[in-house]
């Protein structure tokens, strides 16, 4: 798909999206069905029954403090991708009008998609169900999703469930894919990357960029030769904390810019999109993603005995970020670069 052209990657991304906007509608809708008593599956005293999932062993915060730092990292390996925005509009068709759109709509997906279906979730299955997961990864049973229209009786509708979350699975490796390959392509074109992954095929498609990142992407397979549960953890750490150290460079770079824009005189009027709540926002961003990626396993310092391989599994992602900026910035002599010099665009794009 990516190596059609990026139209290809969009035609695809777009029905991967509607069916799983599709499902998740349909889900909320039976969700609520279920939790008000009209369908099967949820409490018999309706809703307030249904929230006595919150109450039940350690809930609503199972594990404490510890356990919600730590299991947000697994959130965030899942839900990395609305950055992808900023990747596309490279190559979207009146960025200046589409970005922005695409930008504001993402809050409202968020609550619909993502709390919504998970506050669904919550109330009709408890957290210590005996089939969902009950540990790392050697004992994952059914999908919250699937669970739920089991519940309801509509085993066909949990069929499908699943089918869907494989359509899930494939639209995330696509994007992943696209994501990238473009990051390659552009350290290419800004010359931090071999010159060799700059070239485009006649369809626009950085074809050597996509098979470095393919031939990369296939090594995941062999994790099947050696420990899948240890390989496994240690790839989900290490993407996940390269994830929240973008969004940590997203947070410094949107701070940066405005603060130089505004330090040149130039209009913010002028911009195709202005983030609300500057300059909150972003140091907001900051502190929690760094809060995110220090904390993922501080109670491994404070036992009487540390455990350095989890901490090495936990955190091997900051000196592999640190090794590779350091590195860079020793070799080519790079600096930060003040306000009053940066390149920035003052017209409308």
């Amino acid at each position: 798909l990516n190596a059609i052209s990026v139209k290809g990657f969009g035609e695809a991304e777009y029905w991967f999206a509607a069916i799983k906007v599709v499902t998740v509608i349909v889900f909320i809708a039976l969700g609520l069905a279920m939790v008000l008593g009209i369908l099967q599956g949820g409490a018999p005293e309706g809703i307030w029954g249904n929230l006595a999932n919150w109450t039940v062993g350690d809930a609503p915060f199972a594990g404490g403090f510890a356990a919600l730092i730590g299991v947000a990292m697994i959130v965030g390996f899942s839900f990395q991708g609305t950055e992808l925005i900023g990747i596309a509009a490279g190559e979207s068709e009146d960025p200046a009008r589409n970005v922005p759109r695409a930008v504001r709509k993402v809050f409202w997906r968020i609550l619909l998609f993502y709390v919504f279906a998970i506050l669904i979730i919550s109330l009709l299955l408890p957290y210590n169900d005996p089939q969902l997961l009950r540990n790392d990864v050697s004992d994952i049973s059914v999908s919250p999703f699937t669970l739920v229209f089991e519940r309801a009786g509509l085993l066909s509708a949990a069929a499908v469930m699943n089918a869907v979350v494989l359509t899930s699975v494939l639209s995330a490796g696509n994007s992943g894919m696209y994501a990238s390959t473009r990051m390659l392509y552009t350290l290419a074109c800004q010359r931090m990357a071999p010159r060799i992954f700059a070239h485009v095929n006649r369809n626009g498609v950085p074809m050597l960029a996509l098979l470095a990142t393919t031939a990369v992407a296939a090594l995941c397979f062999l994790t099947n030769i050696f420990s899948p549960q240890a390989v496994y953890i240690w790839l989900l750490n290490l993407s996940g904390m390269t994830g929240f150290i973008a969004w940590l460079g997203i947070a410094i770079s949107h701070y940066r810019f405005r603060k130089g824009y505004e330090a040149q005189g130039l209009s913010l009027a002028a911009l195709p999109y202005r983030a609300a709540a500057f300059p909150f926002g972003p140091i907001f961003a900051f502190v929690l993603c760094l809060i995110i990626t220090l904390g993922q396993n501080y109670q491994a310092f404070i036992q009487d005995r540390i455990d350095w391989g989890g901490v090495v599994a936990t955190y091997i992602g900051l000196p592999l970020f640190l090794l590779i900026w350091l590195g860079y910035r020793l070799v080519m002599g790079s600096r930060i670069v003040p306000y009053s010099e940066m390149k920035v665009k003052a017209e409308p794009y």
